[in-house]
């Protein structure tokens, strides 16, 4: 290969190189060195999280485990609720349904899942959903973590429902915003 060449392919490649994210960007948070098992109905610490004081939503993997990359829930709902519209500023989530079935709203799309199915919602994409059978259960992971873990454990902790200036800045400080109602049925 001509020097002139070699430079050339090499110039090349920087665009490439500028834009990759460096494997030091991920092992700046470390991660938990020891596998560990979270049982059925329990919460990886402990804390008991109910969605608007209802239905389970059981932390299983947190961001302390993966160094901020992932935080897993389970969702076991006896009420058929859903959370309002809403978008991720810096989260894509994945849901699959374990149990029942669900209505997901996501952009101008609508989409009924079923046990064993899987969707994808991504970030910065007005997105809800609400629970139609009776009784439904989802497993859901937030990529990266970000501050749900604590959103939920803030909003568990209210005794009464905050005014809606006050969830607009606990959205906000999470990373998120409200843009709608909840689903009805």
């Amino acid at each position: 290969m001509k020097r002139k060449d070699f430079l050339l392919a090499g110039l090349a490649t920087l665009p490439t190189l500028a834009l990759a994210t460096p494997f030091s960007t991920y092992e700046k948070k470390k991660s938990n060195p020891a596998p560990f098992i979270v049982d059925a109905g329990k919460s990886r610490f402990g804390e008991v999280v109910m969605f608007k004081g209802i239905n389970n939503n059981d932390l299983k993997i947190s961001s302390q485990d993966t160094g901020g990359q992932l935080s897993v829930f389970e969702y076991t709902g006896i009420e058929k609720t859903g959370p309002t519209l809403h978008i991720h500023f810096y989260q894509d989530e994945i849901f699959t349904v374990t149990e029942g079935e669900f209505r997901f709203v996501v952009g101008q799309e609508t989409h009924q899942l079923k046990a064993g199915q899987t969707i994808f919602l991504p970030r910065n994409i007005p997105h809800t959903w609400i629970q139609l059978s009776d009784k439904g259960r989802l497993i859901y992971f937030l990529q990266p973590a970000g501050k749900m873990e604590e959103f939920f454990s803030l909003m568990n902790s209210f005794k009464e429902r905050p005014s809606q200036k006050q969830l607009d800045k606990i959205h906000e400080e999470h990373g998120m915003k409200t843009v709608g109602p909840p689903l009805t049925l």
